[in-house]
């Protein structure tokens, strides 16, 4: 259970049940009596004949427009309705789950003007697992992510489909299921709902967790070809590391310093003629170090952003009233979404050229492409192309989306961050990543099983160990495709990085 007490501070460590399944959601009393008095305040206002945007006015470039009290209602109705244009495919659960958190945060922290029944209706949706389809496209991440929000928000009146219990219905049947009643929109509600950074929030969080799963599993994948394409361990020792003041790069120096120890095959080549091994493997820690320190900036901007109040306008106080502002101008996520998507580019760049290596076939025990006929078999030759094309794409979507702009809403909008796109891109530079660090983990443990009878380290047998119970050692050419998927489904499912963690602690 995540439990919002209106004082702590949730961490993106918090939110990964939510894209693991159904998570239940506790809301104090303390939150609710905050909910409570902002929107007394904002009724206040109101009946004092106060011009509120969004309330008494049109939105966005028609906010000039005057609204009667007779059509308040209507207006947030009509809102919902004519913001549901988003389009294509529909975000996944652990996402929907996700925005509809942050939504509850956000409006957990007081200043939105909601009813008490709209924040309630948010947590029994996500308590009973009622999740809105809705669209990922149509977003540019200015005024809030406008088009998906509107999605949500038409599930909550029961106009629009949900996922519930495995499938798809009406939301107006899932809610009456549930024992629940749909929602009929008051002044501000609809622009509370659709306005804010949740949908940009929620990607940028769900890349920061599989990262940090990456980034751990990186070290130890890179570990594995280190030993097996008999390259120095000497150049990890934390001796070196100090001179350099990253503390990423200590760590993932250290990471695989302690993975390669006690390895009969590092002991083997001690004293070999080679000098110096090629960057790919002595400048691992200067590179997954630059990444680590990546995400822990990252890290902090998206914990600030969904720690914050996104929605506009704000219900300060009685004092101070109610104040436009651009809080859900997602730059801050955009921006963040794009840097990491560039440690993501490079740590899979890195593997790939580690990839590259072991396909040269450097001693009799490493045949070229690791073929056990080469000639008549082919090896991991097409994986390693695999590998290439996934880095090539990689490259070119990390070009960052933030640094685009569009003009929208006759000139309103005329500087948005397209955050968003910026999240689904890291997303499926993530899942390019994955498959990259799978096909090295299994080029690398082929070549380590080559080098019997000499024993690798306590740490790297385990993980092969691991991979071995699901994708069997085989000398001869097949079919690889499955082989990369299960080896994808180790490394996402964390198996991989569980595996080792009585032998190793890791950094």
């Amino acid at each position: 259970m995540i439990t919002l007490s209106g004082q702590n501070i949730i961490t993106i460590s918090d939110l990964q049940p939510l894209y693991d399944g159904l998570t239940k959601i506790k809301v104090t009393r303390e939150v609710k009596a905050s909910i409570v008095k902002s929107r007394k305040i904002l009724e206040k206002k109101i009946s004092s004949g106060e011009t509120i945007y969004g309330v008494n006015t049109g939105f966005g470039a028609l906010s000039q427009h005057k609204i009667d009290e007779k059509d308040q209602e209507q207006l947030q109705l009509n809102l919902v309705r004519s913001h549901c244009a988003g389009v294509g495919r529909k975000f996944d659960e652990g996402t929907t789950r996700s925005i509809m958190f942050l939504k509850i945060l956000n409006f957990s922290l007081g200043y939105s003007g909601v009813r008490w029944e709209v924040v309630s209706l948010l947590r029994d949706c996500l308590n009973n697992d009622i999740l809105p389809v809705i669209p990922s496209q149509g977003s540019v991440g200015a005024s809030g992510d406008l088009a998906p929000l509107s999605h949500l928000a038409l599930a909550l009146i029961g106009e629009s489909r949900v996922t519930f219990r495995g499938r798809e219905c009406a939301s107006s049947k899932a809610l009456k299921e549930s024992g629940l009643t749909p929602l009929k929109l008051q002044a501000k509600e609809g622009l509370a709902l659709i306005n804010g950074t949740q949908v940009s929030s929620a990607l940028a969080v769900e890349g920061l967790l599989r990262m940090e799963n990456l980034l751990k599993t990186a070290d130890l994948i890179a570990a594995v070809s280190v030993e097996a394409t008999l390259s120095s361990r000497n150049v990890f020792k934390p001796a070196v590391h100090r001179l350099k003041k990253h503390p990423g790069q200590i760590d993932a120096a250290a990471n695989v310093w302690n993975a390669l120890r006690k390895s009969e095959i590092v002991k083997s080549h001690e004293r070999c003629e080679r000098v110096q091994d090629p960057y790919s493997s002595r400048c691992i820690p200067q590179v997954h170090g630059a990444c680590r320190e990546t995400w822990k900036s990252v890290k902090r901007i998206v914990e600030n952003e969904i720690n914050s109040v996104s929605d506009n306008p704000l219900v300060i106080s009685e004092s101070i009233g109610i104040l436009n502002s651009g809080h859900f101008h997602a730059e801050a996520v955009g921006q963040a979404s794009d840097t990491l998507a560039i440690a993501a580019a490079e740590i899979g760049g890195i593997s790939e050229r580690r990839v590259y290596r072991m396909m040269k076939g450097d001693d009799v025990s490493a045949p070229p492409f690791l073929a056990g006929n080469p000639g008549l078999e082919s090896g991991y030759m097409m994986a390693q192309i695999t590998a290439a094309a996934l880095v090539s794409e990689n490259k070119g979507l990390a070009f960052p989306a933030s640094v685009d702009s569009i003009t929208t809403e006759n000139g309103q909008e005329d500087f948005v961050s397209m955050a968003p796109i910026a999240g689904r891109k890291l997303l499926r530079m993530i899942g390019n990543l994955e498959k990259i660090l799978a096909i090295e983990l299994l080029a690398a443990l082929h070549l380590l099983d080559l080098r019997r009878p000499l024993q690798p380290a306590p740490v790297t047998k385990v993980m092969r160990d691991e991979v071995r119970r699901v994708i069997p050692f085989k000398k001869s050419d097949r079919t690889l495709a499955p082989e990369i998927e299960r080896a994808v489904e180790l490394i996402r499912s964390r198996k991989l990085l569980s595996s080792v963690n009585s032998t190793i602690r890791l950094r």
